[in-house]
């Protein structure tokens, strides 16, 4: 095993917090108990801010981005965990303040690891990743809300990105239908691949709503925020239930009661960072339940670590549809 590794750094540079590619010594990664030997991760706009430096995600310098990993157990003192098992991270203030998945190897806590389901390979998982386990854990809020198929369509916005990706085919898989939201020309035929039955443009939802208009929706799941969230509150049916996944359009909800007061409407956050390890095995058992892994090959591409500062700026433009799982040997 060689006493060195390669790793995306995020570090102040010219008054800038930015991600680079660089050489780091085993002795330097954490003292935590599990050595995870990590062969992918995976590009979440999340990451796309903490490598550019464009958010305030990193909370301490230098520091190891990424929010995801998958990989095999290389040394353990945590008897939850042998070497030869494999096992993924999902969130935990990972490249906020631990260290990430941007790495060739990594120190972890075991109270972070979840084994890898014996469904999907590593890559196959992170081809998934936090929006995939965040999809679920939407889908699942919508399901123990008693909505149904029968209680009528569910709504996806930013439906070409990662979460809406893997939302829009496990809402299809489950017998919704399912609306897409999308601004991109093509993502009317790709969300049709996943299983959509229709699409919408992004601008019917990104603007000023009325605080009540025509009820459209029993179950959204949104990562966009800000207008497009309000409209869709606006757009759920009775006893409906939305779920807040993202903040791409902005944190701001330009909302009013009437959704909440006048037609029961559930407004539901989705934390995928500190969800508890129950909800996780939970989402990742129904993942390998529901999804297809060869199917998996049509909503992602896999690109080196060294690409990851170029990915970056491209995730936040807006510029990439699917998924794009990072292989950190690449």
């Amino acid at each position: 095993m060689s006493d060195t590794i390669q790793a995306i750094v995020a570090r102040e540079r010219d008054g800038k917090v930015q991600g680079q590619l660089e050489t780091l010594a085993l002795p330097d990664l954490p003292d935590e108990d599990v050595l995870v030997e990590i062969s992918h991760s995976t590009l979440n706009y999340k990451d796309g801010l903490a490598v550019s430096g464009r958010g305030r995600i990193c909370r301490r310098l230098p520091m190891v981005c990424g929010i995801d990993l998958a990989g095999v157990v290389r040394e353990s003192r945590d008897g939850r965990f042998q070497p030869g098992e494999r096992v993924l991270v999902n969130g935990y203030e990972l490249s906020e303040k631990y260290w990430g998945g941007y790495a060739q190897r990594q120190r972890l806590r075991g109270d972070w690891l979840v084994p890898v389901p014996d469904a999907f390979t590593a890559e196959q998982a992170m081809a998934l990743g936090t929006a995939g386990y965040t999809a679920m854990l939407g889908v699942h809020a919508i399901e123990d809300a008693g909505v149904t198929p029968d209680s009528g369509p569910a709504l996806v916005t930013g439906a070409t990105g990662g979460v809406g990706a893997v939302s829009v085919m496990l809402l299809a898989r489950l017998g919704y239908q399912v609306t897409g939201v999308t601004g991109k020309p093509d993502g009317a035929g790709f969300l049709e691949s996943l299983g959509a039955a229709n699409t919408i443009a992004r601008e019917e939802l990104a603007r000023d709503s009325r605080p009540l208009e025509s009820e459209n929706w029993a179950a959204v799941i949104d990562s966009v925020g800000g207008t497009t969230l309000a409209t869709a509150l606006a757009q759920t049916r009775r006893g409906g239930l939305a779920a807040a996944v993202g903040l791409a359009g902005g944190f701001r909800l330009p909302a009013t009661v009437m959704p909440f007061i006048l037609r029961g409407v559930t407004l539901r956050g989705i934390d995928s960072v500190m969800a508890s390890q129950e909800r996780r095995r939970r989402a990742w058992a129904a993942l390998a339940d529901l999804i297809d892994p060869a199917a998996l090959k049509d909503i992602y591409r896999v690109a080196p670590m060294s690409d990851l500062p170029e990915l970056a700026d491209e995730i936040l433009r807006g510029r990439i549809s699917g998924r794009v799982v990072i292989d950190v040997n690449g």
